[in-house]
This record gives C-alpha cells, sequence and structure tokens, in this order.
C-alpha cells in the first residue's frame, strides 16, 4: 500500500492502477481527493503519511513523497487512527504556530493482522476465556462468541484480522515450538505457502535447460565456474571465474528475470515478499522453490541461465573495462566457505581433478582480492561481524547457538560481489541504488559521548570519518573492547535503503552503488536486472513501464527489507525465550548493552548465546559492564526474557580485558 500511496501523490496513470487499488480510488475520487482525469494525483491542500500517536491522544502526519515538517493531529481529527496508520489527511492552514492536518481516510491499518494467544482467567469465580496480544500480553477484542472459545485449548494462538476482529486462522498452541516460526510469519502477515498459478507457473519451466534454445546466449559451459555458499544453502545466486591469463574475473549470477515474468503471477508474490527470510532450520524463499532451489539456482554439474559481468584488471588490479551479457555457465564444484577457507590457508588434501582445475585459477584471484579490499578499505569502513548461527533439534528447541565469523573465503566472494554490484551502477542513471548517507552531527555527538565515556579519546577535528573510525578502532581493540564498540559506530550510522536516484554509499566509501547479485532472494536485485536486459535490448517501453513505478517500488523495498529482519530476530528471540523457560534460577554470563532503564545485557555464553535479557535491577549500569544474570522469568507468548545481576560478581569489561 505504501508503494501506492507514493504513486498517489507523485501521480499515477489511470491505466497502471492495480485491480485491488480500484475501490480505493473511486473513494478518493468521490471524496474530492485526488483527480479523476488520465493522470489521477492527490489534490495539493491533502497529504499522505504514516501517523504517530503520543500517550497524550493527540498525533502527527509523517508524509511520503514531500519533503515537509510532520504535520500535528489534534485528537479529535484522528478519525480513528490509530500509530502506524497510513492515511489521506487534509491540511489545516493556520497563519501562526504549527502546520495541522486532520485525517479524512485510512488507507491502510499499521497492522492488518494482531496475533493473539488464549489463556483462561477467572472472573467473578468463574474460569473464562481471554484473548492476549502476543507482542503486549494485553487482552484483545475478538467477535467470537465465549462458546466458540471455550472449545479450544489453553495457549491456542490465533491470527485476528484487525479490519473485522474476527479469527481468522489458527496458527497452533503456544506449548509447541514449531508454532515460532509461523507466529514470527503471522506479526509482519508474511506467508511461507505460494498460491497454486505461481507454483504451476514456476513447475512450467521444469528441471533442465536445454542449451540449444538459447543459440544467442554466450556458452561459458567449458569454463570452470563455482559456487561458494553456507554448506546447507538450497538456492545458488553466482557463481565465479578467474582467467588468469587474461586477468578477467567472471561474475555469473542466475539469470531469474528469464523466468519471473513482469507482472506474472510469480512476479506478484515475490513482489509483495521481497525478500527471502532465513530462519535457522529453512528458508522462507521470495520465490517458488521449484525456481529458488532449481531451474533457477547455479546447481553443480546443472547447466544454468546466467547474467555475467566480465570484469577485466589491470596489473594494479584496477578495473580497466567491464561487460555484461546473457549467458549458460555449468558450476563444476559446489563450495562450502569452510572447505574454501581450507584452500586458502594452503590446506589442498583431499582434493580431484576438479579442485586442481579450479584451484589453478582460485589461489591467484585471493592474491589480487587481498588487494583490491586493502585498497577499498582505504575510503571505506570495516566492522567486525560475528553472526549468531542457531541449531535446532528435532524438537524445534535449541540444539546450539555459535558465533560465525568472517572468514577470508566470505571476503573472497564479497569483493567479487562487490565488484559486479557497482559495475551495475554505473550503467543506470535512475532506477534503482543501494545508497547509504552519512549520520547525523546529532548521532555522532551522542556516539563520541559514549566512547568518551568509555576512555576513548576521539579526533573530532578530523573531517575524514574513515580515520576518525580507524583511531576509535585502534583504541578500542588494545582495549579488548572493539567488536562491542563497532556495534556503537553502526548503531550511529544511518540504515541503507533503495534509492530511485543515487547518492551514494557512505559506509562503503563508493560514489555510485547498487544490488545486481541475489534475484533469487532479493527483489530489487531481480528488478534491476530487468532494468538492464530493457537498455541493453533496447526495449523502450518495458523500460518506461519499470521507471515510471520504480520511485514507489524503492520505498516498498526499504521497508520489506526492513520486515523480513525483524521476522528473523522475532523467531531468534522465541527460541531463546523458550530455552530460558527452562533455566529459572540458571546463571548467565553477558554484557551491558543497553544502560537505560530497564537495562538490557546480551547473554555471552551458552545456548542462550545472543540472548537480549531486560534486567529488573533499577540501578545504573555502565556501558558494556560484565556481569552474571540470573534467568528471573521467560515470556514464551511476548518472547522476552528477565533477569536479575550477581552483583557481587560485576566487573567493567574494560578492567577484565577481554571480550
Amino acid at each position: 500500500m505504501k508503494e501506492f500511496a507514493y504513486k498517489l501523490v507523485k501521480g499515477i496513470d489511470r491505466k497502471d492502477i492495480p485491480r485491488d487499488k480500484r475501490d480505493i480510488i473511486n473513494d478518493l475520487i468521490a471524496l474530492g481527493i485526488v483527480t479523476s482525469g488520465k493522470i489521477i494525483q492527490l489534490k495539493s491542500k491533502y497529504r499522505i503519511g504514516k501517523v504517530d500517536v503520543t500517550k497524550k491522544g493527540f498525533g502527527f502526519l509523517i508524509p511520503i513523497g514531500v519533503k515537509e515538517k510532520d504535520y500535528l493531529i489534534e485528537a479529535h481529527h484522528l478519525n480513528g487512527a490509530s500509530k502506524g496508520d497510513l492515511v489521506v489527511a487534509e491540511r489545516l492552514f493556520n497563519k501562526k504556530g504549527r502546520p495541522k492536518a486532520k485525517v479524512v481516510y485510512i488507507l491502510e491499518k499499521a497492522f492488518a493482522y494482531t496475533v493473539a494467544y488464549l489463556t483462561y482467567e477467572f472472573k467473578n469465580g468463574k474460569k473464562q476465556p481471554v484473548l492476549k496480544n502476543i507482542k503486549t500480553d494485553m487482552p484483545i477484542f475478538v467477535s467470537e462468541k465465549k462458546k466458540t472459545l471455550k472449545k479450544l485449548p489453553d495457549g491456542a494462538v490465533f491470527k485476528v484480522n484487525n479490519y473485522t476482529a474476527k479469527i481468522e486462522e489458527v496458527l497452533g498452541v503456544l506449548q509447541d515450538p514449531w508454532v515460532d516460526e509461523k507466529i514470527s510469519l503471522a506479526l509482519y502477515n508474511k506467508k511461507e505457502e505460494f498460491s497454486k498459478k505461481a507454483i504451476k507457473e514456476a513447475r512450467a519451466y521444469g528441471d533442465y535447460v536445454d542449451k540449444s534454445m538459447y543459440p544467442d546466449r554466450m556458452d561459458l559451459t567449458d569454463l570452470p565456474f563455482c559456487t561458494i555458499d553456507p554448506p546447507t544453502a538450497k538456492d545458488h545466486d553466482d557463481a565465479i571465474y578467474f582467467d588468469k591469463e587474461k586477468n578477467e574475473l567472471y561474475v555469473a549470477i542466475a539469470d531469474v528475470s528469464e523466468y519471473v515474468y513482469l507482472n506474472g503471477n510469480i512476479d506478484r508474490e515475490a513482489k509483495e515478499r521481497g525478500f527471502s527470510i532465513y530462519f535457522p532450520h529453512k528458508a522462507i524463499p521470495m520465490l517458488p522453490r521449484e525456481l529458488s532451489e532449481n531451474i533457477c539456482s547455479l546447481k553443480e554439474h546443472e547447466d544454468r541461465l546466467a547474467f555475467v559481468f566480465k570484469i577485466t584488471l589491470n596489473e594494479k588490479n584496477e578495473v580497466v573495462k567491464e561487460e555484461l551479457f546473457e549467458a549458460i555457465i555449468n558450476s563444476h564444484r559446489k563450495y562450502s566457505y569452510d572447505r574454501v577457507d581450507e584452500f586458502l590457508d594452503g590446506k589442498f588434501e583431499n582434493i580431484d581433478d576438479t579442485d586442481k582445475e579450479i584451484l589453478e585459477w582460485l589461489m591467484p584471484l585471493w592474491d589480487r582480492v587481498k588487494n583490491i579490499r586493502a585498497q577499498r578499505l582505504k575510503t571505506g569502513l570495516e566492522f567486525e561481524s560475528d553472526e549468531i548461527k542457531m541449531t535446532l533439534d528435532e524438537n524445534g528447541m535449541i540444539k546450539d547457538v555459535t558465533l560465525e565469523k568472517e572468514t577470508p573465503s566470505h571476503k573472497l566472494i564479497e569483493d567479487c560481489m562487490l565488484l559486479a554490484n557497482k559495475a551495475a551502477a554505473k550503467m543506470i542513471d535512475f532506477g534503482i541504488f543501494r545508497v547509504h548517507d552519512k549520520p547525523s552531527q546529532t548521532s555522532l555527538d551522542e556516539l563520541y559521548s559514549e566512547l568518551g565515556a568509555l576512555g576513548i579519546d576521539v579526533d573530532v577535528d578530523e573531517k575524514d570519518f574513515t580515520k576518525v573510525v580507524e583511531g576509535i578502532q585502534s583504541q578500542a581493540k588494545e582495549m579488548g573492547i572493539k567488536k562491542f564498540v563497532d556495534k556503537l559506530i553502526i548503531r550511529s550510522q544511518q540504515q541503507a535503503r533503495y534509492d530511485a536516484t543515487n547518492t551514494g554509499h557512505f559506509a562503503l566509501g563508493f560514489e555510485r552503488y547498487t544490488h545486481f547479485t541475489s534475484p533469487i532472494r532479493r527483489y530489487s536485485d531481480l528488478t534491476l536486472h530487468r532494468i538492464l536486459k530493457a537498455t541493453i535490448k533496447g526495449e523502450k517501453k518495458i523500460l518506461d513501464y519499470i521507471l515510471r513505478n520504480v520511485e514507489a517500488l524503492v520505498v516498498k523495498l526499504s521497508e520489506l527489507e526492513r520486515e523480513a529482519m525483524k521476522v528473523e530476530w522475532d523467531f531468534y528471540d522465541r527460541k531463546y525465550a523458550r530455552y530460558a523457560d527452562l533455566h529459572i534460577g540458571d546463571v548467565y554470563k553477558g554484557i551491558i548493552e543497553d544502560t537505560e532503564i530497564p537495562p538490557i545485557a546480551k547473554i555471552l555464553e551458552d545456548k542462550l548465546l545472543g540472548a537480549r535479557v531486560f534486567l529488573k535491577d533499577k540501578q545504573k549500569f555502565n556501558l558494556f559492564e560484565k556481569v552474571d544474570i540470573e534467568i528471573v522469568k521467560a515470556n514464551i507468548a511476548t518472547a522476552k526474557i528477565k533477569g536479575k545481576v550477581k552483583k557481587e560478581e560485576s566487573e567493567s569489561i574494560i578492567e577484565s580485558g577481554g571480550e
């Protein structure tokens, strides 16, 4: 809806209005809110935006599509709008004071659905069913008879339609750990299943590629490409090959746009998902598995369609030429990161002829990539990024939690992909860019204040932020807290997003950047592929259509990206809460990550590694103070863990001198 709302602000061609939005358009025309000609556009006295409501009852309109300050909405002008709702508001003109507006139409509720669970409470001596919001633990109203609810078990979990107050789906029961993924998805209205039409469309492509059907594509099947991914990966977006004689790097990306037609059944669903979602035990793909794990995936020993960048380097490892073309490749080997790390570390045990053929170019490529990376980091930022890796047992409970560190193999693939993404960004002036703005001065002031409290000196007179960060990281490393300080610096940064116009990528230090390399799991990349193909082939009508709608699309994708991340985080929190519930009274080592009241600590060990704990202690702690945390309570419904500090054993992490 936000994408559609953005189009209304800018003006949308009547023929581009989706069927499911025609009733809304008719309402807005009848109310005189939009124009009714060939171009449907919001009239100047109205604004579309999200509502933020304060505890005092009044609200603010945060407009979209225009660069303006927020509008004040008095309580009696909210007209039923709640926090987060997307609305149309009429501007109220007054000579003095803050600009005001009143809500005249609710386009979309903030949350179309609420996930609730059933519990029983005694009222007037009788056991009564009560439905509670799974996020807030507050009672909610549903239009179901108590007699019906009483037939359901304690802990039953529902998806409730906020427009009708009706229960739409029973997700399971809280006592079952496997219900967690359904809850996390339902909270953000995500789903795993695809429509029958999309599945049928995907299956129609079969399981293999017949080269003879693609005579215009470059045949690269003889080149020893390889994929490098996590050992459990089923969707392989990218493969690489390096011609060491000609200094040509080939970055081959799955040619998804060959199978997913614009506005087709698969495309419409992929656009609503935006991104694949990854749980420890499974992926919720953006595309049907018949594509994502089969015909689109660059599987070992299978011919596959690819969109390929050939990047030529000179002896100084500078890019001197970039060529983009459609091809057919055949990945000669599927490697895990661990296996490639063995090679890069000089361990070549149990290798066959295919390994030898690939190592002939892989090792020279790594030497070049190390140099390319070193040059890149002179203007870009680099942070330690340990990633939590959780595995589940057969019952859906935590089996193990470890920290997955970035290794040389990760760096090898990352910098190859960065080269391809940069090359793609050079080919467009308007379309879809990955942008990252400079941090605000307010954020930097807060960061420097926190660092000062830790005893880190910041050179505020240094204008090059990269050098400022290097100085901070150097001191933090000596103090043994670099990993934690890196998180503080990251927190001070603006969030990267998608934009139709280029503004550069601050953290990477790139003037132009986009996402080209993951079309199986990101709709942004799929859209870019379409733009590039239409440009190369001179398909002006398709290009015009995509670009006409791309400004609204990038807004939507930035939001969907954040939602996908929230789904993953919520799932992890639920697994931690279940484990903590079985370990009430146990004590774990942790670190203070937020000093506000209530303080928040992160656990540093065992199967709760990475779990957030809300401390019941009311006193102030020092940032990064090491503490021993006793688990006091865990709420499986809200996925929150509460604990208290064993005060006699707390210490400063700086004094303890370790991570």
